[in-house]
């Protein structure tokens, strides 16, 4: 099996490093394409008016001065061409990416670029504790990556789904399985702008997320991750709500 690698934190990420670890157990076919630098919080852009820069840091670890699409692209149509790969993994990334995450993350759009140019591509993230941020733990992926992933794949990817993949932050023995959730949401989610002056007094912002005290809906990929279960949740690319489909025609045909 061929595996592609790629993520949003950037080439260097201690979490690529986690997952080229998870991947290795169950291939020796690894590939690495991730961006030069941090791109959390791209989503699914594309760098349309720059050109792509790629570089080869070592062998079969290449960095783009692009965005995690923009990789996934490289590496399918030009790294690999010629020798596609029977999957995409993107991750690990620092911090959870549940519920509205999904519409920011560019770890879970990498694993999207790949689903739509044909790969089965699971997305992965490491949950983190937001009192322990300076002490972050990746063993709970690493503990249990390969042996989702293996699930996963044998259980099978239907075409336009794309696997988000979430480890709770807990010690991997503390793990208490594994949760097939759907996307869940925020209730109390607070987005805000924090403005702050320089030394010379000018001001300047900064996007600001304050989360307020929530009890996550049972069967979400939040309530999966507030009781220490991994959570495996099938994003659908094909994002038309057929309800709402069937009201637009019957009230505007």
């Amino acid at each position: 099996m061929r595996i592609l690698l790629t993520n949003d934190d950037g080439i260097h990420a201690p979490g690529l490093a986690v997952l080229e670890r998870i991947a290795r157990e169950i291939s020796d076919d690894v590939i690495i394409v991730a961006p030069e630098s941090d791109q959390s919080g791209v989503s699914h852009s594309l760098s349309l008016n720059d050109p792509l820069r790629l570089r080869e840091i070592s062998p079969k670890h290449f960095a783009v001065k692009g965005t995690p699409t923009d990789c996934v692209i490289m590496g399918l149509r030009h790294v690999l061409k010629g020798g596609r790969p029977d999957l995409v993994l993107s991750g690990v990334n620092r911090g959870q990416n549940v519920a509205e995450d999904v519409t920011y993350s560019g770890t879970i759009a990498a694993a999207m670029e790949g689903t739509l140019l044909g790969v089965p591509s699971i997305a992965l993230s490491q949950a983190v504790n937001p009192e322990d941020r300076a002490n972050f733990r990746w063993d709970c992926a690493e503990a249990h990556g390969s042996n989702v992933i293996r699930k996963v794949l044998a259980a099978g990817i239907a075409p336009g789904i794309v696997i988000n993949v979430n480890f709770p932050a807990v010690k991997p023995e503390a793990m208490r399985g594994i949760a097939v959730s759907v996307q869940g949401q925020r209730n109390q989610a607070l987005l805000d702008i924090d403005q702050r002056q320089d030394g010379r007094g000018n001001p300047y912002f900064w996007i600001a997320f304050a989360r307020g005290r929530i009890t996550p809906a049972e069967g979400t990929d939040l309530h999966a991750l507030a009781h220490g279960r991994i959570s495996v949740t099938p994003l659908r690319l094909d994002l038309t709500d057929l309800p709402q489909l069937t009201r637009l025609a019957e009230a505007l045909e």
